[in-house]
């Protein structure tokens, strides 16, 4: 399907990918895998032919159709289904034809091929993607300018998925989706009949979904057949493998060196010391074995507070007069590990405001332990980051304040 020859891509002067090679087999669903900033986005900009390449080639069949996530945000007074229908290109042109032309012999011809293309069934395919996605059917009508940019994001995601182009590319297709619409995504791209090569740091999505891993590392890009646990155990065994051999080959050079050093000058050894120098020269050393650096953290661990140490009664919250949440009952304990589901916009981030203390009330009672403190991620903290800051700088102000 796809072919990449001694491709060496280069950005701003950093050398990204160098002399790889790796064919990607016919409707293989891939997942492309590395450490951030080695380059797996900018690979697959490099097989859309957005970015220019150092060196080598990027070879495809004659008329393959790529496709991708358009990464500009779709607005203005269409509803997501008429986008996602006027993404297919040739669907709209032969429809807008069709609308237009008086020979009859073309109009045969544009029926013929809007029937390979099943293209009377597409509002109804397309419904039911956006619907997977999260958009009922009200919302599927709505101006998509009445959307935030996370739920325009999904339309295109929808747009690309209708046209099941022949090889399609994913860079963090969940990242905008909540758990419901990313358990939809994994099913659709279970079925997908075409090829997709996929970049996310999901590895739960990842080993449900690719039959083939593609890994970038050190520059290089190697492919393996399977899921990304059976990625995992090989690429363990060939380093296990790698360094028995750099191993063996070590102490073969010092057994060799300790004879060379022993008998260098004896007359009777000198013969054969020299020979076992030419040895050394020719033994190709044999590159140490590298491996991704494991990061680890350490939690503080929390003062034991008595139970509960969070209670809400009858408790409701809103914005403005208008309620969100109403009638919340619920207790917390020291030792509760709680996942809070629902769909976008149903008050799950209000609710962990509440929790917080970021929210107060407007009816019902919060109970909280008076030595209790909340720590919060919130969706916006990256917008309250200082530019200006370095990662340490930032964490330092934080501690200090």
């Amino acid at each position: 399907m796809l072919s990449l020859s001694n491709l060496s891509i280069r950005v701003g002067g950093r050398l990204l990918i160098e002399s790889a090679s790796v064919q990607l087999p016919q409707r293989g669903r891939i997942g492309l895998i590395g450490r951030n900033g080695t380059g797996k986005s900018t690979l697959l900009k490099a097989i859309l032919g957005e970015i220019s390449i150092e060196s080598g080639n990027i070879k495809q069949p004659r008329n393959l159709r790529i496709g991708t996530v358009a990464q500009e945000v779709p607005s203005g007074d269409y509803s997501p289904l008429e986008h996602t229908l006027a993404a297919n290109s040739e669907r709209k042109e032969l429809m807008r034809e069709l609308n237009t032309t008086v020979d009859g012999e073309r109009i045969s011809s544009i029926h013929d091929r809007l029937n390979d293309i099943d293209a009377h069934s597409a509002p109804a395919r397309a419904s039911r993607i956006l619907a997977g996605l999260g958009f009922n059917n009200a919302d599927q009508t709505r101006p998509l300018k009445s959307f935030s940019g996370g739920w325009r994001m999904r339309v295109a995601l929808a747009a690309v998925l209708l046209n099941e182009p022949d090889f399609l590319l994913l860079d963090e297709p969940t990242n905008h989706l909540d758990l419901e619409a990313s358990i939809w995504l994994e099913s659709f791209l279970n079925r997908y009949p075409n090829g997709i090569l996929m970049v996310s740091h999901d590895r739960d999505l990842i080993n449900k979904i690719v039959n083939g891993v593609l890994h970038l590392d050190n520059q290089k890009l190697t492919f393996y057949s399977g899921n990304f646990e059976q990625f995992e155990k090989t690429r363990r065994e060939h380093l296990s493998q790698q360094r028995a051999i750099q191993e063996r080959q070590q102490m073969e050079r010092k057994l060799i060196q300790s004879f060379v050093d022993r008998f260098r000058y004896k007359a009777s050894k000198a013969k054969q010391a020299q020979s076992r120098i030419k040895m050394l020269a020719r033994m190709e050393p044999i590159a140490e074995v590298t491996t991704d650096k494991t990061t680890y953290f350490e939690f503080p661990n929390p003062s034991k507070l008595s139970p509960p140490i969070l209670v809400l009664e009858e408790v409701s919250i809103g914005y403005n007069s208008v309620s969100i949440l109403k009638n919340l009952n619920l207790r917390i304990d020291m030792d509760d590990r709680i996942a809070l589901l629902g769909a976008n916009g149903n008050g799950k981030t209000t609710l962990l405001r509440l929790l917080a203390g970021e929210l107060i009330e407007t009816d019902g009672v919060v109970r909280r332990n008076t030595k209790l403190e909340v720590g919060y991620f919130a969706q916006d903290d990256l917008e309250q980051l200082d530019p200006n800051l370095t990662a340490f700088d930032h964490l330092s102000k934080k501690n200090s304040s």
